[in-house]
């Protein structure tokens, strides 16, 4: 299908399932709003398409510098900090051979990709020095190459850990090294069969000694089959020493980043919710993951709402279902997550969590798209998120999307991963400038 008849069909399928979202709905918070659901031929969908920062930068609240710590990164992920304060970026882009099943597929699939870089996924792991300071990296080396979409990374006891989207590798790694110089070890093979959602987050347990693995759905609520769902919408623990594995939690469409809470141990997921029940269903997440816990997926939504689409439907199932603890709003496309420890960034930035928002593509009004800041107390979610880091877009066009968000404890910043403009952002107290 030529391009311009490609475009002529989108428009006229959108035109004919229109929907706009209700601004007196409040989806954020412990209890979101859900309206009813409104199943369409094809979902309302609308991207925003690049446009450039043309020397301009996000913008964060008063009393804040961002600077682009990197430029000209190959499709930034997820990002860590290293004990001596290096910095690692994982690079890539995986999933391309999922295939489409409906011709609904194959219009958001085009949808989608008017949002993205036209930079190749690098497939690597890049190492950052800024040791003066400054905010910008003087140092940078290709830390690990020859790498299958690389996503999710840990640091603990002298190895860091790279979730590829088919295996969790492993380097030694000694003190200011800049490339992994040892062998490279596989630790344990991942879901990977058609691998519609690719990304593979990762985290450390509080004791170091067991990774979590996010695996998303390999489709939106089972439309491939539940065959293709095995071990897919769940989170792994895996021991670190030998990569023996069980599932941790199940249900979760999408977990897209994984983090433990320091004040207290307990692990974290942000994640992504499944489409085409209307421009304001299914609220994204953040939840706290009860071993053993079952989020809902595919039957259910929110805890016990039941989605019907799903074939056979399980009651059994639906009435496990757990209730997520903080709505992010519908399609918010969260990727990112990150506790602060110790002082924080100041300025109310002490206690809680960043969660990076990518941003819509199946609503017509665009939501995400920022990180924001959700505050917490007693190890909870407390009041509503707050916008960080903002100017995302601009007259209806992306200048950047935030993934990974990294809070930087030794620099005393947080690290935005930007794949669109292919940036690495830093964003930190001015004072500290």
């Amino acid at each position: 299908m030529k391009t311009g008849l490609l475009a002529t069909s989108i428009c006229a399928f959108m035109l004919a399932s229109c929907g706009q979202s209700d601004p007196g709905l409040d989806q954020t918070g412990s209890k979101p709003d859900l309206p009813e659901q409104r199943q369409t031929l094809l979902p309302p969908m609308k991207i925003a398409t690049p446009k450039g920062w043309n020397g301009e930068a996000p913008k964060a609240p008063a009393g804040f510098t961002v600077t682009a710590m990197a430029t000209g990164l190959a499709v930034p992920r997820q990002v860590l900090v290293l004990p001596n304060g290096d910095i690692l970026v994982a690079e890539g882009m995986g999933g391309q051979d999922a295939p489409t099943l409906r011709p609904k597929d194959v219009i958001a699939g085009y949808i989608k990709s008017m949002g993205k870089t036209s930079v190749k996924g690098g497939n690597r792991v890049t190492l950052l020095r800024d040791a003066d300071g400054d905010g910008k990296a003087e140092l940078r080396t290709e830390f690990a190459t020859g790498l299958n979409a690389p996503y999710g990374l840990a640091y603990v006891g002298g190895n860091i850990y790279v979730a590829n989207q088919d295996a969790v590798i492993r380097f030694p790694y000694r003190d200011g090294m800049t490339r992994a110089d040892g062998p490279r070890q596989e630790l344990v093979k991942l879901p990977s069969r058609i691998n519609h959602h690719w990304t593979k987050a990762t985290t450390a347990s509080a004791d170091g000694s067991k990774l979590y693995v996010g695996i998303g759905s390999n489709s939106n609520v089972g439309e491939r089959g539940l065959d293709v769902e095995e071990d897919r919408a769940v989170i792994w623990e895996i021991d670190r020493e030998t990569g023996a594995r069980r599932t941790y939690a199940s249900g979760v469409r999408n977990p897209t980043a994984l983090a433990v809470d320091p004040a207290g141990g307990q692990l974290w997921a942000v994640a992504n919710e499944r489409d085409e029940l209307g421009p304001q269903l299914v609220p994204d997440y953040l939840t706290s993951i009860r071993d053993g816990g079952f989020y809902g997926w595919p039957y259910s939504y929110w805890g016990k709402n039941v989605d019907p689409r799903v074939h056979p439907q399980r009651p059994d199932m639906v009435r496990k279902a757990i209730t997520p603890d903080y709505a992010l709003g519908s399609h918010v496309a969260a990727l990112g997550l990150s506790f602060v420890t110790g002082p924080g960034l100041g300025g109310g930035y002490q206690q809680g969590a960043f969660v990076g928002e990518h941003g819509s593509w199946n609503r017509q009004d665009f939501s995400g798209y920022k990180v924001v800041w959700v505050p917490f107390a007693g190890g909870r979610p407390s009041g509503k998120p707050q916008d960080f880091l903002t100017g995302f877009l601009k007259a209806g066009h992306a200048r950047g999307r935030p993934v990974g968000v990294t809070y930087d404890p030794i620099g005393g910043a947080l690290l935005v991963a930007d794949d669109l403009s292919n940036t690495l952002w830093r964003v930190a107290p001015s004072q500290r400038e």
